[in-house]
C-alpha cells in the first residue's frame, strides 16, 4: 500500500495536480493575486439558506484541510526532500489557489436547489447535470465517502489518541470515546453547527500554533537568515545543508515539498466546493474568491511558517534533526520552547478534531448523492462509529490508503473541471469587474 502511494503522488497525480495548477493560473490570469479582496469578503455578512455564512463556509473546508500534514508533513518533506521542498511547497499554495477558485465556481454555477431547503453542490452534480456523466459523478461521491471515513474518521482519530496516550497517558479508550462524543453533538445540527463550531476552532487553533512558531523564531532569531536562505538555495541548486546533513538533490526538494502542498491544501480534488455550495452563493466570483483564501491560509502561511521555522529550530540546535528524525523533528524543535510541547500536542489533537468534522460533511455530501438525503442519519451513526474504531486500531496501512482515496478524487474532478474550460474562461475576474463596471456606471475598486 505504500508503495502505491508513493508511485502515486510522487508520479501521475503530482504532475497532473502541478499541471492544473499552472493551466488555470494562466487560464484565469492570474487570479490568485486577488486574494486580499477575498479575505476582505469572507468576514462580511450574510448566509445561505442552511444558516452558512461565507465565513463558514471557508473555515469548514480550512477544518477539513489543516492537520497534522500541515506540521508532521512538513517535517516529513524536509527529512526527505531537505530545506528546499519547503519552497516548493509554498509554491503549490500559489499555483493550487487559481485550482480552487476555478473548481469552485463551476460547482456555485452548478449547484442544485433542494425541494426542501438549501442547495446541494459539488463536483458529481457537475458531472451529471452540466456533462450529462452521472457515472463520472457516482465514482467521485464514492471516493468521496471512503476518504471520509478513512482520512476524514480513522485517521484522523487515531492519530489524537496516539498523541494523548503518548504524552499524557490517556488510554485511547478515552480519547476515541471523548472524540466520538464531541463530533457526534456537532453532527446532530448537520452543516450549520460544523460552521459554527468551526468559525471560533480553526481561527483559535491556528492562531495558537502560529504562536508557538513564532516563539520559536523567536529565540534563534538569528538563524533566520541563514535558514530561509538554505531554503532557497535548496530548491535550486540541492546544496542547502541541514542539521550538518547535505546530499539532498533538486529533485527531491521538488518532489517531497509539492507532494505535501497539494496534498495537505486540496486543491483540485473537490472536497472545498461542497462546503462553499451551502453559503449565500449569489455571486460565484466572489464565493469562488472567498474560497480560494483556504489555499492561501493552509499552504501559503501555515506550511511555510512550518517550515522556515523548523528549519531554523534545526539550524541553532543541529542535534534536534539527529534526535528526532522525520515527525519526531516537530517535537524537538517545539520543544526548545518552555512549554512547546504541550503546545504542539494540544494544537494536533485540535487540528484532528477539526478534521473529523470537516470531513464528515464532505463524506455526507456524497454519501446523499449517492443514496438519498434520507439516508443521511444512517452516514453519520457510521461515521462516528468509524472515528471511535480508529482511536483503537493500528492504522499503518489506512494512512497510505486515505493518502490514495483523496489523491484519486483530483482524477475525475479535474476531468470534469477541464471539460468545462470554457466556461470557466467566463469568470476571468477583470472582464467580469469591467462588465459590472458598464452596467452600473460606478467606479469600483478592487
Amino acid at each position: 500500500m505504500g508503495g502505491l502511494e508513493a508511485a502515486l503522488w510522487s508520479g501521475p497525480l503530482l504532475w497532473i495536480l502541478l499541471g492544473s495548477h499552472v493551466y488555470y493560473t494562466l487560464k484565469l490570469r492570474g487570479v490568485g493575486r486577488h486574494v486580499f479582496r477575498g479575505i476582505r469578503l469572507s468576514l462580511r455578512r450574510g448566509q445561505g439558506e442552511d444558516g452558512v455564512s461565507p465565513f463558514g463556509a471557508l473555515t469548514t473546508s480550512l477544518a477539513a484541510a489543516i492537520g497534522t500534514g500541515n506540521i508532521i508533513g512538513v517535517a516529513t518533506a524536509i527529512a526527505l526532500g531537505g530545506p528546499g521542498a519547503v519552497f516548493w511547497c509554498w509554491i503549490s499554495g500559489v499555483l493550487g489557489m487559481a485550482t480552487r477558485y476555478g473548481e469552485t465556481w463551476i460547482c456555485l454555477r452548478h449547484r442544485r436547489k433542494l425541494p426542501e431547503k438549501g442547495f446541494a453542490g459539488g463536483p458529481m452534480y457537475v458531472m451529471e447535470d452540466r456533462l450529462s456523466w452521472p457515472g463520472l459523478g457516482k465514482c467521485f461521491a464514492f471516493l468521496g465517502v471512503a476518504a471520509a471515513f478513512s482520512t476524514g474518521a480513522m485517521i484522523q482519530s487515531n492519530a489524537a489518541a496516539v498523541t494523548v496516550e503518548t504524552f499524557c497517558g490517556i488510554p485511547a479508550a478515552v480519547t476515541g470515546a471523548v472524540l466520538t462524543a464531541a463530533a457526534g453533538l456537532i453532527l446532530m445540527f448537520g452543516l450549520r453547527g460544523i460552521a459554527r463550531v468551526s468559525e471560533m476552532l480553526v481561527p483559535a487553533m491556528s492562531g495558537l500554533y502560529l504562536l508557538g512558531c513564532v516563539g520559536v523564531l523567536v529565540l534563534c532569531r538569528r538563524d533566520i537568515p541563514t535558514a530561509i536562505s538554505a531554503i532557497l538555495r535548496g530548491a535550486f541548486s540541492g546544496t542547502g545543508a541541514i542539521g550538518g546533513i547535505s546530499g539532498y538533490s533538486v529533485g527531491a526538494a521538488l518532489r517531497y515539498g509539492m507532494a505535501r502542498g497539494l496534498f495537505t491544501n486540496e486543491a483540485g480534488m473537490g472536497t472545498a466546493p461542497m462546503a462553499a455550495a451551502a453559503g449565500p452563493g449569489k455571486n460565484p466570483e466572489e464565493e469562488a474568491l472567498i474560497s480560494m483564501t483556504g489555499v492561501f491560509w493552509d499552504t501559503v502561511v501555515i506550511c511555510a511558517v512550518t517550515g522556515i521555522t523548523l528549519v531554523t529550530g534545526i539550524l541553532s540546535y543541529p542535534g534536534v534533526l539527529m534526535e528526532n528524525p522525520g515527525g519526531g523533528m516537530c517535537y524537538g524543535v517545539f520543544s526548545l520552547l518552555p512549554g512547546g510541547g504541550g503546545i504542539l500536542t494540544v494544537c494536533l489533537v485540535v487540528f484532528a478534531f477539526a478534521t473529523v468534522i470537516g470531513w464528515s460533511w464532505y463524506g455526507e455530501c456524497c454519501w446523499r448523492y449517492l443514496f438519498g438525503k434520507h439516508t443521511g442519519q444512517l452516514y453519520r451513526v457510521l461515521y462516528l462509529t468509524a472515528v471511535f474504531v480508529g482511536a483503537l486500531t493500528k492504522l499503518e496501512t489506512l494512512w497510505s490508503l486515505g493518502s490514495i482515496l483523496a489523491g484519486l478524487m483530483a482524477v475525475p474532478n479535474l476531468t470534469g473541471m477541464f471539460l468545462c474550460r470554457e466556461e470557466l474562461a467566463q469568470s476571468i475576474l477583470p472582464k467580469r469587474m469591467a462588465e459590472k463596471q458598464s452596467l452600473s456606471g460606478e467606479k469600483r475598486t478592487y
